[in-house]
């Protein structure tokens, strides 16, 4: 049975209960806040290959993984940030919520690292040819890049990957003990696409279309 917040007696449901329930944030938590790219907070964008890219359009919300060598994700100045956009599954859900609404939000990690690093700020799409041939790889260039114009920035700390042991290789998965790609796509798709063919070729095809 779905369920159903309003019948929900220990819902809370506005700010005031909340506050009382958590209390007011300390004087770290606060003062770790800042409306630009400090230089330490450069150093955290710059040693990250891997961001999660937040977004909200009139589709609903999005959060996607982007990832590439480290300090992909440039520092333009203290106020800008420049993303490629590589070549993708061309759902562009996050470039339909950007056009749509620019408010964007950015969690970076590092490997072996317990920080994290979240931005947000306000995001435009752009095809200037200059910045094209700047962030292409392996001669070939992204397809747009996001400018993220900079609002606030904040490290996060590390109790979230302590818990969850992220970073440690005993805790990691066997790819093997969950369902694959293709597995999951025959099901879905109730047979067109031919699960066992898809799983076969998938490392030569990622391989082979990765930028």
């Amino acid at each position: 049975m779905p369920h159903d917040p309003a019948a929900d007696t220990h819902r809370i449901a506005d700010l005031a209960a909340l506050s009382a329930l958590y209390g007011t944030p300390g004087v770290t938590s606060l003062a770790k806040e800042t409306d630009h790219v400090h230089p330490h907070y450069r150093a955290m964008i710059e040693a990250s290959p891997f961001v999660v890219l937040a977004t909200v359009g009139d589709g609903g919300l999005d959060a996607s993984p982007r990832g590439d060598p480290a300090g992909f994700v440039v520092v333009e100045d203290a106020h800008t940030l420049l993303m490629p956009d590589r070549r993708g599954n061309n759902r562009i859900d996050s470039l339909r919520n950007i056009v749509a609404d620019p408010r964007v939000a950015l969690l970076f990690l590092i490997p072996g690292v317990g920080e994290t690093l979240r931005v947000n700020g306000r995001a435009t799409l752009t095809t200037d040819p200059a910045l094209l041939d700047r962030f292409a790889m392996d001669g070939k260039r992204p397809v747009c890049v996001v400018r993220i114009a900079v609002e606030t920035v904040f490290f996060q700390c590390a109790r979230a990957i302590k818990r969850s042991a992220l970073w440690d290789p005993a805790r990691h998965v066997e790819r093997a003990a969950l369902p694959s790609p293709g597995t999951i796509l025959a099901e879905f798709s109730r047979g067109e696409v031919d699960g066992v063919q898809y799983d076969g070729e998938l490392q030569a095809r990622q391989a082979a279309t990765l930028y």
